[in-house]
């Protein structure tokens, strides 16, 4: 069975990110297996499908003793697929604040450091990307063991209490211009973020549209609290509700707006998919509150597309 979102929780006391990576991505594969989805080819032994005509140097014998099918052993310095896991850090990625939920940031993380642990056992090399309104931390895209230590402290870090703080605006399409620009070799870029950012769509789209243009492939994950944020599910009482990013303080009963917040939000949404459908980017909603098996297995089909 997958790892629950309650069981990782749990697991936050070995302090060892890729421990918990390693129990989600098991988990998932096991539920993959037994599930209609049984036939993707999720190779986590360190081989590959030997191709016609290339040198026989590196053929398993002994394994195509036991199979009957060439495979060539790979090594560290082999790689599939370049990408870049690009993580939205400001404030507003912290609700539920304070709560006995996962927040959006460390569901995030942990998807995040799930999918590093994947990318390896694929032999994909994978660079990371912090940001609010400015790149914070940009590394290379490697496959070597002390640069996935290094990634996976670096999000370790972002579970610790008070690693981000309140007032942290977010400035998604200077940061997706800047990245744009960063990179430069065509790489899967995988973005995640709760759409809040300063600026328009319009913007964003634009910095979307340079990734494209220079050839990168994109999964946006947005991560939400559907039932709160898209729903509006909050108690029919007076509420003070609080912009994380700004310090705005606004109070009102939930009910007097209810209806109307979910109809604009509805065709935010909308807009943001009509938008990422016409760029052929992938946009997968990412409900904080369903597992990980909506982030994973979205990630599966396109590398599937892609090799």
């Amino acid at each position: 069975m997958a790892a629950t979102l309650e069981e990782i929780i749990q697991y936050e006391q070995f302090d060892n990110l890729e421990f918990i990576a390693s129990q989600i991505v098991s988990g998932f594969i096991t539920g993959l297996h037994r599930s209609p989805y049984h036939g993707f080819s999720v190779e986590f032994a360190e081989h590959r499908v030997y191709n016609n005509g290339e040198s026989t140097k590196h053929v398993d014998w002994k394994l195509y003793a036991r199979t009957e099918k060439l495979f060539v052993k790979q090594y560290e310095e082999e790689t599939n697929l370049r990408s870049y896991i690009v993580l939205d850090t400001s404030s507003s990625m912290l609700f539920p604040y304070k709560s006995d939920k996962i927040s959006k940031l460390h569901f995030s993380v942990y998807c995040a450091a799930s999918l590093i642990y994947m990318l390896r056992k694929q032999r994909d090399a994978s660079g990371i990307c912090l940001f609010s309104d400015k790149i914070e931390t940009l590394t290379d895209s490697k496959l070597s063991p002390t640069h996935a230590q290094m990634k996976y402290a670096l999000l370790q870090n972002l579970l610790k209490e008070n690693a981000v703080s309140l007032n942290k605006p977010t400035a998604t399409a200077e940061v997706l211009h800047q990245l744009a620009d960063s990179i430069d070799k065509r790489s899967l870029v995988i973005i995640f973020t709760d759409m809040f950012s300063n600026g328009d769509t319009e913007e964003l789209f634009s910095a979307l549209q340079h990734l494209r243009y220079n050839k990168h492939e994109i999964i946006l994950f947005h991560v939400k609290d559907k039932r709160m944020e898209e729903q509006f599910e909050f108690s029919n009482r007076p509420h003070i509700f609080i912009d994380m990013e700004s310090g705005r303080e606004i109070k009102f009963s939930p009910n007097e707006i209810r209806e109307t917040y979910k109809e604009k939000i509805k065709e935010f949404y909308q807009d943001i998919k009509l938008r990422c459908g016409q760029y052929q980017i992938d946009f997968v909603e990412a409900d904080i509150n369903e597992g990980f098996r909506e982030v994973l297995l979205p990630y599966l089909i396109k590398r599937s597309k892609l090799y």
